[in-house]
């Protein structure tokens, strides 16, 4: 397995990037990190899935221009290889890069659609307790009307990984209601270890995706499996749903934007402040064209105009509502 060595200072942050929209996120990732963050406080690891049997095409980046102002930003590619995914499953990308991380040593990942507003300093990690990004809606598991309801799906994972189940639950919530039940996005995680969080993450997710309980008979697992897997990895090393405090990740330090269509009609003025910053640079512009959605919504302007349509106090709710609209206005652009 290819391996980072260990290096001195700054925290490890992990973004998986590859050929394509990734690449493009990427630099927003870095920019924006470089433009909020101090030198030295923080590792931009970018990990970089390596050609082999689980891809059909090579994956790395191979536009020389972007490669260079990644690394000039203060990024470090780091070189994987995929054993259990692949292009069959790319989102286990970020499950299998965690192995090329230096052990031992605290990690946080972010997805690359994430910009960093202010200081990670400023949000008060404890490495030994983990979580995830709550800023999710209730996608899975999705209940058929005569199959088994939350509180059987849930229960069958956890009684599969020898987890008590019922540790898990948050009571405050009714039972049969989603919010009751561990569920994260996946946009962020981190532990003590990048080895010992991602083994527990391949294995859970493996068997979940070859041998999953007769309750789960019925369940969409593309694209769900890593957030699946998520809830029982950090659960199990003794991790939960408020190990942070609230408004920090997801909120003043960070945003997780998903695609630019809905940054632009819901994301607050500084968010969408620091995204055009960032990306003015002649350096940065150069390369962030190259890639149509992000010419024309950053530098066409259709960002801005998108944004004059839509009430940030009363957006569309849930999200695939916000999405539909975008797309049937011919604005989903990513």
């Amino acid at each position: 397995m290819i391996q980072a060595e260990k290096a001195g200072g700054g925290l490890n942050i992990l973004a998986v990037a590859q050929a394509g929209r990734l690449q493009y996120e990427a630099v927003l990732l870095a920019a924006s990190l470089a433009q909020t963050n101090p030198p030295g406080s923080y590792r931009l690891w970018l990990a970089e899935p390596q050609p082999g049997p689980l891809w059909p095409e090579d994956p790395r980046i191979a536009d020389a221009e972007t490669r260079a102002l990644l690394e000039g930003l203060g990024a470090r590619f780091l070189p994987f290889e995929n054993r259990h995914f692949g292009a069959a499953y790319p989102h286990g990308n970020k499950i299998e890069a965690l192995m090329a991380l230096p052990p031992g040593e605290p990690f946080l990942f972010l997805d690359t659609d994430t910009l960093v507003l202010a200081p990670l300093s400023e949000v008060p990690f404890d490495f030994s307790c983990p979580t995830a990004s709550l800023r999710r809606e209730g996608t899975w598991p999705q209940i058929e009307l005569y199959g088994p309801g939350y509180t059987a799906i849930w229960k069958s994972l956890y009684d599969r990984f020898g987890l008590d189940f019922d540790s898990s639950l948050d009571l405050s919530q009714p039972a049969e209601y989603w919010r009751r039940y561990l569920y994260f996005n996946a946009g962020f995680f981190f532990y003590r270890c990048p080895h010992e969080f991602g083994r527990r993450f391949a294995e859970y997710a493996c068997a979940i995706r070859d041998d999953p309980p007769p309750e789960l008979v019925c369940q969409p697992l593309d694209p769900w499996l890593d957030q699946v897997a998520l809830p029982l990895v950090i659960h199990s090393l003794g991790g939960g749903r408020d190990t942070l405090p609230a408004g920090l990740m997801d909120g003043r330090i960070t945003c997780h934007w998903r695609a630019l269509p809905l940054l632009y009609a819901r994301e607050g003025d500084a968010v969408v402040d620091l995204l055009e910053k960032i990306a003015a640079p002649n350096k940065i512009k150069k390369v962030l064209k190259q890639y149509d959605p992000f010419r024309k919504m950053i530098y066409h302007g259709k960002g801005r105009r998108l944004r004059d349509d839509f009430d940030r106090d009363n957006l569309p709710r849930p999200e695939a509502r916000l999405r539909k609209i975008l797309r049937n206005r011919n604005l989903w652009l990513r």
